[in-house]
């Protein structure tokens, strides 16, 4: 049994996948490399304070960066039209930016390792978060506008309708004309 359809073709690699696992793995060498130099000039006991210092401060940005979106969230919902004593206005409060890069931050701090360490708290420095906020918003309102009108949010509607369950199954449908529905016919539907 054929489908008339060729079969799949092997699609490129972009390089997104090849060169984001070449990166991360370049980064924790040269991580691993600046932990070797700072604990062979400091010791490896100030290393090892280090790595601990960064984790307790990350997880405490994070905490805090945590409460602040909750907050937020909940300001906004209390502030949606129809909810008691909401005023209409739908202006996100100014502290509500950043909160992402606040907590990618503290992860930053988290992870084990000086160049982490860095970025993380550059990331904890108020102009520059709004900075990279701002850069990011662009950068996605731009590609939004470039995108084909309904192009995503189509594919999941038509991901939706033809795949609910994820699979795919292809195949020919065989109606055999000979018989007619007068000849077998069905049971009465019963409740």
């Amino acid at each position: 049994m054929t489908t008339g359809t060729p079969p799949p073709t092997a699609r490129r690699r972009s390089r997104a996948r090849t060169f984001v696992p070449l990166a991360v793995a370049a980064w924790a060498v040269l991580e691993i490399w600046l932990l070797t130099l700072v604990a062979g000039a400091a010791g490896g006991f100030t290393v090892l304070l280090l790595l601990a210092a960064g984790v307790v401060l990350g997880a405490v940005v994070m905490k805090a960066a945590g409460r602040r979106a909750f907050r937020n969230l909940t300001e906004t919902l209390q502030q949606m039209p129809g909810q008691p004593g909401a005023d209409g206005s739908s202006s996100a409060p100014p502290s509500s930016r950043g909160n992402g890069f606040l907590m990618l931050g503290g992860l930053l701090i988290m992870i084990p390792g000086m160049i982490s360490d860095v970025a993380g708290l550059l990331l904890l420095v108020p102009p520059v978060r709004s900075a990279l906020s701002r850069y990011t918003e662009r950068s996605l309102e731009r590609r939004m506008r470039a995108a084909a009108p309904g192009g995503l949010s189509d594919a999941f509607q038509q991901a939706r309708i033809h795949r609910p369950d994820g699979k795919i199954v292809q195949g020919e449908v065989i109606r055999d004309d000979s018989s007619h529905p007068d000849e077998h016919p069905r049971p009465p539907l019963t409740p």
